[in-house]
């Protein structure tokens, strides 16, 4: 998430705030949950996601490798995604 973040070029706050959190705490709240110290309810994490412009198990994978797979994914059309997660699971067996 923070990673993500940070390639956005967003404050925790921006985020915090484009999510619905109150601006004085969003912040606070954004970093406990990029930190680790808190984890969102769902409805949260897939209003998070949708903000940074991921998908939900984006927020989830704990593999760097994993996550920049999925990043390059999410960034194609429905259909190429499809396709290319097809393509990638017939290669691996």
């Amino acid at each position: 998430m923070r990673s993500r973040r940070e390639d956005l070029g967003w404050s925790q706050e921006k985020v915090g705030v484009l999510i619905g959190i109150d601006e004085s705490s969003s912040r606070a709240r954004i970093s406990r949950y990029e930190l680790g110290v808190h984890e969102p309810p769902v409805a949260t994490a897939r209003l998070i996601a949708a903000a940074l412009k991921v998908s939900l198990p984006y927020l989830y994978c704990e593999d760097d490798d994993v996550a920049a797979l999925l990043l390059a994914l999410s960034d194609l059309p429905k259909v190429a995604r499809r396709d290319k997660a097809r393509q990638f699971a017939a290669m691996l067996g």
